[in-house]
């Protein structure tokens, strides 16, 4: 997905705003930061391992059938490697194109993980892959657990009294195992969930067993929720959790800046729009191929015309699949997970950074 897939309201009615700019700028650094103190946490490291699973049970997840959860087993059936909610998992597909989605599971089940994927026709292939050719059976490796979004509770690690979930339509698959932990534990808590209608938002049915903690906001029955419907009640003393688009998170962004001693966590599922981007053009070394990158595309973006097996996956710049090695030019690095050895080295993450000057030369 590039900027202009982007919907300039929450859900798809498009519309440029000046003011949206900025809290995206604002967004965008607070993921990158969390990103680094993530990398750092060793809750969220985990060995480089690739593991076979096998599809054990697929389901239909919300009622427009657009969206299916997969059961993952080991084919031996051993105890798989643990996980703490907001974890998610890097999937070999078998076409080879690799993909993260977020584990949606129970973390007290040690013999399966689940996922759940929304099919995306004019996507990158791998959700229209998921859906038309892992039958159960299907074998595949994954790669994880990995946690960039971890989930603190409060009286065990974090100062705040209470939660507040912010779930936008798939969104919602990080989201609710830190739900379901919650509960468990007492912690008070409450969730907003939106949606374009119910046909099209998963996991309802568990939802509904929260009862009044969760409030389903849909775009047909209430019309599009602005930042005060997504945050009602929410004041000192609450850690807000969110994950959805990439508008929706900018607007709780911008809201919880005027809140004091709120914390805010949140996690997009499509990259963040690119801010303040200029043209400029890549050469690909083993070719001699010269490509311009436009203002509103990505170097990643631009690579796929002509490479489209390039291996990528998060598109937000923490993942690192879509390294690349510059052999000219300078790079403008935007992310904070390459070390300076690393950006030393020449590495850089197509899928983010951009050139501080007219080209740079990739070693492709």
């Amino acid at each position: 997905m590039t900027v202009r897939d982007i919907p300039g309201d929450l859900y798809g009615r498009h519309r440029h705003d000046p003011g949206m700019r900025v809290i995206d700028t604002i967004a965008t650094f607070r993921l990158r930061w969390s990103a680094l103190v993530n990398r750092r946490d060793p809750r969220s490291r985990v060995a480089d391992h690739r593991l076979p699973v096998v599809v054990t049970e697929r389901r239909i997840e919300a009622h427009d059938q657009d969206v299916v959860s997969l059961r993952l087993e080991s084919p031996e059936g051993r105890v798989l490697p643990r996980w703490r909610p907001g974890a998610h998992l890097d999937l070999e597909l078998p076409s080879g194109r690799l993909r993260q989605y977020s584990l949606c599971g129970d973390p007290a089940d040690a013999r399966a993980y689940r996922i759940a994927v929304r099919r995306i026709p004019d996507g990158g292939g791998g959700s229209v892959e998921v859906h038309d050719e892992l039958p159960v059976g299907s074998t595949l490796m994954v790669r994880g657990p990995r946690n960039a979004f971890p989930f603190v509770v409060p009286g065990h690690g974090s100062p705040a009294q209470r939660l507040h979930f912010v779930a936008g339509g798939i969104g919602i698959t990080p989201i609710l195992p830190m739900a379901r932990l919650a509960h468990r534990l007492g912690v008070e808590w409450t969730m907003v969930y939106s949606g374009r209608s119910r046909a099209t938002i998963p996991f309802l049915d568990e939802l509904e067993a929260f009862g009044p903690h969760v409030t389903v906001r849909t775009d047909d029955e209430h019309g599009l929720p602005d930042a005060a419907d997504l945050l009602p009640g929410v004041g000192p003393g609450t850690a807000i959790y969110a994950c959805g688009p990439t508008p929706m998170t900018s607007a709780v962004v911008g809201a919880v800046r005027a809140m004091p001693q709120v914390e805010l966590h949140y996690e997009r599922f499509s990259p963040p729009p690119i801010v303040d981007g200029e043209p400029f053009e890549i050469e690909l070394a083993s070719t001699g191929e010269v490509l311009t990158v436009p203002a509103d595309r990505t170097v990643l973006d631009t690579i796929l015309t002509v490479r489209p097996d390039q291996p990528y996956s998060c598109r937000q710049g923490f993942c690192r699949t879509c390294v690349v090695r510059v052999r000219g030019g300078e790079p403008d690095h935007r992310e904070s997970v390459l070390s300076e050895t690393d950006h030393a080295a020449g590495d850089m993450l197509a899928c983010v950074s951009r050139s501080r000057g007219e080209r740079l030369v990739l070693d492709l």
